[in-house]
């Protein structure tokens, strides 16, 4: 008895309660504050356990702050974002210090300005971080589609522009090829149009815009839900012709006209020829027969292009209607609700020939039958592709601007692109601003 009191006394892991029973022996790891590493991340963590409120207006709305959300908002005004996650901690510190955990939308507003202003960032970042915000508040259809040839970078710069300018959607034409292709009957091949032979570049650019209007009908509920939610979205890839895209304001179609290219004639040559020439020479009897059914294959496919294209035309004002009848306030009445211009923005990416060539021998030695070109095949794929690109490129006079991109140059174009696109939605936002007092006095009058 006497030995186990010693015991019980000696061990200094077993306690004594009131009642005077025994508890069982606990271990207890105790870490010295010093030893826990000082990381700005676990300096900042207790910042993100605190809530803070922000109210909109004076409606009993509000929204949680996040740290994430207001450093997205700050690297769309081209700050860097090692500085936009800096003054977001700073904002957050700031408010909690302070004891601010519920505030207005304009309070927050005005200390954000003043933390970017002590970093450098003043007047010119403020408008630009202002000037989004009201694009997102005003829901504006925005569209940005990103075309160009194979292995150009579309994917790239599309997935960049779509990280600096918080924009969530990005639509990949390829992705919808494959599967218009592999779940539907329409009428797609497996392999890209610029790697197969054609008897001319005339039934090349044919072949390559049907496939477009196909893929286009494809996006075709996407593109509605943007236009109607006012979501914004970019679309990349091989397989879009800015002439689908491309409206004018009169009649609301595309800008191109392509009943009058398809009454040019081409011979068996592929040289265009004017009406005067074409009539003068049907007049006469041919008298070969493999040269007149050439003829009539030029004119079948010229017959189709322009049946499919006028299609698409249809297809365009179709869904322009759609879009006014939905901006129709719901008692039926005719007058039509003031609502956003989308902004459509057509970029054609256009890579230096010497990189260009570069990466496609290795897009063409990873494929499995890389080993099967030839050097006159490859010969034939540059030209394909130099073709699609003149005709992409053809539509700079229409208002699709052409970037010159290069591997060198690269990160200088994706800041010259987030510049552009920065002015033409704020161009998009003032038009906006200034057809809505016009369309007013329109309703008012009818």
């Amino acid at each position: 008895m006497k030995d186990r009191e010693e015991s019980s006394g000696s061990s200094g892991s077993t306690t004594n309660n009131p009642n005077g029973e025994h508890e069982p022996p606990r271990e207890i790891n105790i870490r010295p504050f010093s030893s826990v590493p000082s990381s700005p991340r676990n300096a900042s963590s207790k910042y993100d356990f605190v809530k803070v409120k922000v109210w909109l207006g004076e409606a009993d709305h509000y929204y949680v702050l996040s740290r994430f959300l207001v450093c997205r908002m700050l690297t769309v005004t081209k700050i860097p974002n090692h500085v936009a996650v800096k003054i977001a901690l700073e904002l957050k510190k700031l408010l909690i210090d302070n004891s601010l955990l519920d505030v207005s939308q304009k309070d927050l507003e005005t200390s954000l300005f003043m933390l970017m202003e002590r970093r450098g960032y003043g007047k010119e970042y403020v408008n630009r971080y202002n000037m989004m915000t009201k694009f997102h508040h005003q829901r504006v259809p925005l569209v940005i589609l990103v075309c160009g040839t194979a292995c150009v970078g579309k994917s790239t710069i599309a997935t960049q522009l779509a990280q600096r300018l918080n924009l969530p959607n990005v639509l990949h034409t390829d992705m919808v090829y494959e599967l218009l292709r592999t779940a539907t009957d329409a009428p797609l091949t497996s392999t890209p149009v610029w790697t197969r032979e054609f008897a001319s570049s005339e039934e090349l650019i044919a072949e390559f815009c049907r496939e477009c209007r196909i893929v286009r009908k494809g996006l075709a509920g996407d593109l509605k839900k943007a236009m109607k939610d006012g979501k914004p979205i970019i679309i990349e890839g091989r397989h879009l012709d800015p002439s689908i895209y491309l409206m004018n304001d009169e009649n609301k179609a595309p800008s191109n006209d392509p009943e009058k290219s398809s009454r040019k004639e081409t011979n068996s040559s592929g040289d265009v020829t004017s009406p005067e020439e074409a009539s003068s020479s049907n007049t006469k009897e041919t008298e070969e027969e493999p040269h007149s059914q050439a003829e009539a294959m030029t004119t079948s496919v010229e017959e189709e292009l322009s049946e499919k294209v006028t299609q698409c035309k249809i297809d365009a004002e179709e869904t322009v209607k759609e879009a006014e009848e939905k901006r129709k306030p719901a008692g039926g009445s005719g007058k039509a609700k003031s609502g956003p211009e989308p902004i459509v923005i057509s970029i054609v990416l256009k890579m230096a020939e010497f990189d260009h060539k570069a990466l496609l021998e290795e897009w063409i030695s990873s494929r499995t039958c890389g080993d099967k070109y030839t050097s006159k095949e490859k010969e034939r794929l540059i030209t394909n592709l130099k073709t699609i690109e003149d005709y992409l490129c053809s539509f700079n006079s229409q208002g699709v601007t052409v970037v010159n991109i290069s591997a060198t140059t690269f990160p200088q174009t994706l800041d010259w692109l987030h510049n552009y696109l920065l002015q033409r939605i704020e161009e998009g936002i003032r038009s906006s601003e200034n057809e809505t007092p016009a369309k007013e006095e329109v309703l008012k009058k009818a």
